[in-house]
C-alpha cells in the first residue's frame, strides 16, 4: 500500500489512503494526510503547538526555522480559516499576530501552518470601482480580482536618488485648499481634524471634485484618464462606511475610485495591514499602470490605536501616551510611500486624516505625523461652530510643496499674489 502511494506522488497523481478518524488513529490520519499532501504548493508542515493567547497574538512553540513576517495559516476545530504573520522569533518559539481576531482559538485543537512566505496582496487594474474589506476581500458582491501581479504589501524601497521632486498641481475643488494650500503630484499633506468635525464630507467632496490640473490649462479635465483615487477607511462605523459608498456610487466617482473599508466592528489588527494594502494598490496603478494617483487614508488616529494595542499585547516598554516608540517610524513606513520615480509617469499623493484626541495638537499622532509629512491642512472647530463649510482654517495650514505645484503654466501667472493678498485679508 505505501509503495503504490509513493508511485503515485512519482507520477504526480495524489494516491487516495484511507484517513482514520478520532480515537488512537489520530496519528495514523496525519501520517496519511502527510503521505497525499502536494509540498510544492504547501511547502511547509502543521503545527499544533499553541502554548497561548494573549490579545490579538497567538505563541507557538516548537516551530522549526520561523521567519520573521512569515505569513501563517490558522485552522480553528470548527473548520474557520485564518490568517496571521509572524511578529516576533526567539528560537524556537513565534508570536503570530493574527488579522481576523483570535476569538474562538482553542490552543489545544487550533492547527497552524507556516507557509514560508511573506503577506502579498493581488494587485490589478480592475480594482478600480470594487470594494474590498480591511484585509483586501471583495464586499461588494462582486467576482474576485483577477490579479495582475501578488505584491508585498510592505512595499519596495525607493532609492532617493530616483525620487522626482513634487510638482503640478492635484485640484480638490475646495479653494482653501487650491487657492491658499496648493498640493503637488506626489506630495504627503495630512488633514488634522476632530472628533464632531466634517472631515468625512470634505473626504468624499475631494474624492468627487479631484483631477489633474492640465498644463498652461486653468481648468481641471475630469475625463482625465490616468487618475485614480484609493480610499481606505479604518476603524470607522457602519454608517460612516455607508455614506462613503453611497456618495461614490450616486456621484458617478465609484469607477475611478478602489475602496477599502475597515469597520469599527472588525479586528482591530486588521487596520495596521489596510493602509498598506491601499498604498500597495497605488503603487501598482502609479508605477505599472502610470496613473497618478490620490491616496486617502482615514482615520490614521484608528490605525495608532491597533499599533498601541499590539505593542501593549507584546508587553513593550510604552512611550508618550502609551504608544510604542517606534510609532515614528511605523508612520513614515505608511507615508513615505508617496511621491514620484523617475522613469514612471505615475506619482502617488497622500491626503491621510487623523482625528487629534481633544482637539490637541500636540498629541503624539498629529505631532509625529507632522514631522514626516509635507504641511497640514487644520480643521477648525471654531469655524464649524460658525457654521462655516468646510471649516479649514488657513492660518495654520501650510503646505510645503506649494511654490511647485502652481504659477504660469501651471496653473495661473498670478496664483502666488492671489494667495499671498488672501492671506494678507485675514490680519
Amino acid at each position: 500500500m505505501a509503495l503504490r502511494a509513493m508511485r503515485g506522488i512519482v507520477n504526480g497523481a495524489a494516491p487516495e489512503l484511507p484517513v482514520p478518524a478520532g480515537g488512537p488513529a489520530v496519528g495514523a490520519r496525519e501520517q496519511a494526510l502527510a503521505v497525499s499532501r502536494n509540498y510544492l504548493s504547501q511547502p511547509r508542515l502543521t503545527y499544533k503547538t499553541v502554548s497561548g493567547v494573549n490579545g490579538p497574538l497567538v505563541i507557538l512553540d516548537h516551530v522549526k526555522f520561523p521567519r520573521y513576517a512569515e505569513i501563517v495559516h490558522l485552522t480553528l476545530p470548527d473548520g474557520t480559516k485564518r490568517s496571521g504573520q509572524v511578529l516576533e522569533v526567539s528560537g524556537s518559539k513565534a508570536v503570530v499576530q493574527v488579522f481576523e481576531g483570535t476569538s474562538g482559538i482553542d490552543a489545544k485543537k487550533t492547527s497552524c501552518e507556516f507557509t514560508g512566505d511573506i503577506l502579498r496582496t493581488p494587485v490589478s487594474e480592475d480594482m478600480l470601482g470594487r470594494v474590498f474589506n480591511g484585509s483586501g476581500k471583495p464586499i461588494d458582491r462582486g467576482p474576485v480580482v483577477l490579479a495582475e501581479d501578488f505584491l508585498d504589501i510592505m512595499g519596495q524601497p525607493i532609492n532617493p536618488q530616483c525620487r522626482i521632486y513634487p510638482e503640478e498641481m492635484i485640484q480638490t475643488g475646495i479653494s482653501a485648499i487650491d487657492g491658499m494650500n496648493s498640493i503637488a503630484r506626489g506630495q504627503k499633506i495630512p488633514i488634522f481634524s476632530a472628533a464632531g468635525l466634517p472631515h468625512n464630507e470634505i473626504a468624499a467632496q475631494i474624492c468627487r471634485q479631484a483631477g489633474l490640473v492640465k498644463k498652461s490649462k486653468d481648468v481641471v479635465d475630469y475625463s482625465e484618464e490616468n487618475f485614480a483615487i484609493v480610499f481606505a477607511a479604518m476603524g470607522v462605523n457602519m454608517e460612516t462606511a455607508r455614506f462613503f459608498k453611497s456618495d461614490f456610487e450616486e456621484n458617478g466617482s465609484m469607477d475611478n475610485v478602489c475602496l477599502f473599508l475597515n469597520l469599527a466592528n472588525d479586528p482591530t489588527i486588521e487596520r495596521i495591514i489596510t493602509p498598506r494594502l491601499a498604498l500597495t494598490t497605488a503603487e501598482f496603478l502609479a508605477y505599472q499602470c502610470e496613473k497618478h494617483v490620490l491616496v486617502i487614508l482615514t482615520d490614521m488616529s484608528s490605525y495608532a490605536e491597533a499599533l498601541r494595542e499590539v505593542s501593549a499585547a507584546r508587553e513593550e516598554v510604552p512611550g508618550r501616551r502609551g504608544f510604542p516608540g517606534y510609532m515614528y517610524t511605523d508612520l513614515a513606513t505608511i507615508y513615505e510611500r508617496a511621491g514620484r520615480v523617475e522613469g514612471r509617469n505615475g506619482s502617488i499623493t497622500q491626503i491621510p486624516i487623523l482625528t487629534m484626541p481633544n482637539d490637541d495638537i500636540t498629541h503624539p499622532i498629529p505631532d509625529l505625523t507632522g514631522y514626516i509629512t509635507e504641511g497640514q491642512i487644520y480643521v477648525d472647530r471654531q469655524l464649524h461652530n460658525r457654521q462655516i463649510y468646510p471649516p479649514i482654517n488657513v492660518l495654520p495650514s501650510l503646505s510645503r510643496l506649494m511654490k511647485s505645484a502652481i504659477g504660469e503654466g501651471m496653473t495661473r501667472k498670478d496664483h502666488a499674489d492671489v494667495s499671498n493678498q488672501l492671506v494678507r485679508a485675514f490680519f
